[in-house]
């Protein structure tokens, strides 16, 4: 993989990590195009890129990891996918392939969709991190662990199992945002203990390439999405998925 690939992967991470559109899924599908082979040594630079993205979340979210409680719900929010990451390490790399990103991705854009579109009059009664209690962000963090498929995407399994939970929007994507922080930490680190050995040089020069890029182009999509979800729902990134999805298999898999 040359350096013009590892800024490009880079980029594709930093905007779609915190997106309801699979950042796993988009580096395996342009990894594709590149010609890129999805190797443990490759799978764990997609995976290894994205502690770029969640350190843009540190950066703009700093206050926040300062309360202790709410500390606490993100670690109990974590456990799911945690445990179930550590026990299915295997079987869940056996699944990063393009055929399976393009259904996951064709199937959350529906499941958004309905979920926008059921929930497009309720009201959201919980407004604030404070207002999350614990069995709440434990179910949310269920959720996230379904997101270990490639192109569930784990911002938007989070996110839509906040707006069932009575999130509402900004609430539900700042608290996955934050949530992203002690699971792509832990996910990095252990992909790279368990990688580490197939590194070369040039790899580590990649990885420090893709995780810069990956910073910066993240801090501007946290700041674009806060402000879009404002006045707007996530159905166009349901219909966006599909689409990606669906022209993908036609064009490069079919």
């Amino acid at each position: 993989m040359s350096s013009l690939q590892a800024f490009i992967l880079g980029v594709v991470e930093g905007l779609t990590e915190f997106l309801p559109i699979s950042s796993t899924g988009h580096l395996i599908l342009a990894s594709t195009l590149m010609g890129i082979q999805q190797t443990d040594n490759h799978k764990a630079f997609e995976v290894s890129i994205q502690l770029g993205s969640i350190m843009a979340v540190v950066f703009l979210y700093f206050e926040k990891f300062k309360d202790i409680q709410l500390l606490k719900k993100l670690l109990i929010a974590f456990i799911p996918t945690g445990t179930l990451g550590f026990i299915l390490y295997k079987l869940i790399k056996s699944l990063f392939n393009p055929f399976i990103v393009v259904f996951m991705l064709v199937l959350g854009g529906l499941i958004l969709i309905l979920i926008e579109y059921y929930h497009k009059n309720k009201d959201y009664p919980i407004k604030s991190f404070e207002e999350i209690n614990y069995k709440k962000a434990f179910f949310i963090g269920v959720f996230q662990s379904i997101a270990m498929i490639p192109g569930t995407s784990r911002s938007g399994a989070t996110i839509i199992g906040g707006l069932m939970l009575g999130l509402n929007r900004k609430t539900a994507a700042e608290f996955s945002f934050l949530l992203a922080v002690p699971t792509m930490f832990m996910a990095t680190f252990y992909d790279i203990y368990k990688n580490h050995s197939s590194f070369n040089v040039s790899d580590w020069e990649n990885l420090v390439i893709g995780f810069i890029t990956a910073f910066v182009f993240a801090i501007l999509a946290i700041k674009l999405l806060l402000k879009y979800i404002s006045n707007h729902s996530f159905t166009p990134f349901g219909i966006y998925r599909i689409i990606l999805g669906i022209l993908y298999y036609i064009i490069v898999l079919r």
